[in-house]
């Protein structure tokens, strides 16, 4: 009996382990039929912690890859118009000149200008030898598509930045085209595989986009842009007839007959020597009597190989135009000012950074970004270049984008003027600044009273046109605001407290330092004909738009600051109405025709501009004359003018102090900048 217990006890454990190890097999089994059916999870490391910022980041750097691997091909960018105006248009106007090759060269965003034989202007004015440095940029080529602000570069005079822009582009040229000059020797033509090896504007195009697109090559330049003419002087010599806002007037030639193409008077009297180019006539910036620089007064610019102006369309949307005095050449690119192809490149901006615009939403007007020609033609926004060489002016329009490089060391001088058909850009750059709480460099409502106070002016009914409409937006914007104020409980104080006119007639250092005091604190816009303020505050103000945004007051306690009338607004826009109809009846049918007309294959005087330059080389040497160096004597110290840099048979020692110099530098340290009165020679009380 206990054997046959034993055994029956045996056969029920079998019985257990049997069905227990068939449910586990039949449960992997389902387990298995589920896996099959249920979407598989993904492993925990592809869970990592990574921030939204950083897998967008991924994203777009993914995209961008994208992009960079179209770049198989070389880069095709077609080139702008060109313009050969003659004796007569150089001896007029340029504004008048501009505004009739307008309607063809607008299409392009810009264009190049060369002036007729005969134009032979003296060398750069602009103090070189100057003992005052300025300041430049420090800019990283490989870095120029990442949108990163520039450094601090070296501080320089205009002769030290020239022999360091000199040597840069020597030694580049040593470096990546050492056969250049054995090539140039040769007779005959060059075939392809020779002129790969030539020092050429076409060959330093492909290297700098090369560098620029693929990050190929770490390389830094250092830019000596922004440079104030006050203060380094210009390119040109300044007028003594009072038509700069940095020259002299002469009473005894104010009355004279204009000087005559080509003589030593035109170049300082010229309207255009772009010190004198915005206040011609017909400009709308000669109502702006304060000096802005980089304005209505130029700055100097001081190039060296691949030193690069970076994307960018000018402050309020106004004309520019550079004129390159010297050196090597300049390479252009410019996209059309319509809204789409501007908001196209925008578009492509946002794409390619769309990381970076999100910390840095105004990033386009740092000026610190240079992305390739192909992310736009990609994006089907046309873009078109030039190569701007000594004696030629580039002509920028209203909102279009331009950018581009220098090929060596040289020297540029730009400014910006403004026509009357400029008023319509004014008004879009103004919208757009108070978008971004951006400044502007001055107030466009006031820019607008001014010309409608010069409205007798205008005779060209379309531009007459465009100002009225300009008007009527902002009268009528200005007086709903008010009424609309004053219904929901903001004082109107205007009968109680008397506040100064508003000057109509010239935009004068008075009025822009009291424009100043007057941006609404929001949008930072000039409150030009009334502002919100309240009793909270004794400087902030409001523009009518953002009076909510200004303080947690009642609005009761808010009053509203009139200085320009409801009858004064209105009657201003009834004067402007009156001379337009006028203007209507003797409409220009020719200014309708010339907006129809349609761009051909290749742009006027390309094939001329090609000719002409055809043979020119790249300039690396020093620009702005001969160096002035001092011989000292016991008789004093004798100026002795140097050769070229490139085989002068003086060489002066460096100087980086007093010390070095052997003599001793007497200052006058009552004012806050170091004036030299006097050099003392060593070991001596003579001066």
């Amino acid at each position: 009996r206990k054997l046959q217990q034993e055994e029956c006890h045996s056969h029920s454990n079998v019985s257990v382990h049997w069905n227990v190890l068939s449910y586990c097999i039949d449960t992997k089994r389902m387990n298995r039929r589920k896996a099959k059916r249920r979407r598989r999870r993904p492993p925990a490391y592809f869970h990592a912690s990574a921030t939204a910022s950083e897998e967008r980041f991924l994203h777009q750097a993914i995209q961008n890859s994208k992009i960079d691997r179209s770049r198989q091909k070389d880069l095709e960018v077609p080139i702008g118009p060109t313009f050969y105006p003659t004796v007569e248009d150089m001896e007029g106007s340029p504004l008048e000149y501009i505004e009739k090759i307008r309607p063809v060269a607008q299409k392009y965003g810009i264009c190049k200008i060369k002036p007729p034989n005969g134009w032979n202007p003296p060398p750069v004015c602009a103090d070189m030898n100057t003992r005052k440095k300025f300041s430049t940029k420090l800019q990283q080529l490989d870095r120029l598509q990442e949108g990163i602000s520039f450094g601090d570069g070296g501080e320089y005079n205009p002769r030290e930045y020239q022999r360091m822009a000199s040597k840069c582009t020597k030694d580049y040229k040593a470096k990546n085209y050492p056969h250049h000059d054995v090539m140039v020797s040769q007779e005959g033509a060059a075939d392809e595989d020779q002129r790969k090896m030539m020092f050429s504007a076409e060959n330093l195009e492909k290297d700098y986009w090369s560098i620029v697109e693929t990050r190929s090559r770490s390389i830094s330049v250092e830019y000596g842009n922004d440079v104030n003419t006050d203060e380094f002087g210009s390119g040109f010599p300044l007028s003594e007839r009072g038509r700069s806002l940095v020259g002299t007037t002469n009473g005894n030639k104010v009355n004279l007959p204009e000087p005559k193409f080509g003589t030593e008077d035109y170049y300082k009297e010229t309207w255009w020597n772009t010190n004198n180019m915005p206040s011609a006539p017909g400009s709308v910036l000669r109502h702006v009597k304060v000096a802005i620089n980089g304005i209505n007064v130029p700055w100097m610019y001081y190039g060296s190989l691949f030193t690069t102006f970076c994307w960018h369309n000018e402050d309020n949307y106004l004309y520019s135009v550079n004129y390159h005095h010297e050196g090597a050449p300049k390479q252009w690119y410019g996209v059309p000012g319509t809204k789409e192809d501007s908001n196209g490149l925008e578009k492509v901006f946002k794409n390619y950074l769309s990381m970076k615009m999100r910390d840095v939403p105004d990033l386009l007007h740092h000026i610190t970004t240079m992305f390739s020609p192909r992310l736009l033609q990609q994006s089907e926004v046309p873009i078109y270049k030039l190569l701007q060489y000594p004696g030629e002016y580039i002509v920028t329009f209203p909102r279009a984008f331009h950018g581009g490089f220098s090929m060596g060391p040289n020297i540029g001088e730009a400014v910006n003027f403004a026509t009357h058909d400029w008023i319509a850009y004014g008004s879009d750059a103004n919208e757009r600044y108070r978008s971004f709480a951006r400044p502007a460099v001055f107030s466009h409502d006031r820019l607008t009273f001014t010309m409608a106070q010069h409205v007798e002016e205008e005779q060209c009914h379309k531009n007459c046109s465009l100002l009225l409409k300009e008007l009527e937006r902002i009268v009528e914007e200005e007086l709903q605001l008010r009424k609309k104020l004053i219904d929901s409980g903001v004082r109107d104080v205007s009968e109680q407290i008397e506040l100064p006119k508003n000057c109509l007639d010239q935009l004068d250092e008075d009025s822009a330092e009291y424009d100043d005091k007057r941006l609404c604190h929001a949008c930072k816009h000039v409150c030009f004909f009334s502002a919100v303020a309240c009793v909270c505050s004794q400087s902030n103000v409001s523009c009518l738009r953002h009076s909510h945004y200004m303080c947690r007051c009642p609005v009761q306690r808010r009053y509203l600051m009139i200085w320009s009338s409801e009858n004064e607004l209105n009657s201003t826009v009834q004067r402007v109405r009156n001379h337009c109809n006028c203007l209507k009846a003797n409409q220009n049918q020719q200014e309708i025709v010339s907006s129809m007309m349609r761009l051909p294959s290749v742009a006027l005087g390309v094939e001329r501009d090609k000719e002409e330059h055809s043979e020119d080389s790249i300039n690396v040497e020093p620009c702005g004359g001969n160096e002035t160096v001092f011989r000292g004597t016991h008789e004093g110290n004798i100026p002795i003018q140097r050769a070229d840099a490139s085989n002068s048979i003086f060489t002066a020692p460096e100087v980086t102090s007093d010390e070095d110099r052997g003599e001793g530098v007497l200052v006058d340290d009552t004012d806050d900048e170091i004036e030299v009165v006097g050099v003392r020679v060593a070991n001596s009380s003579s001066y």
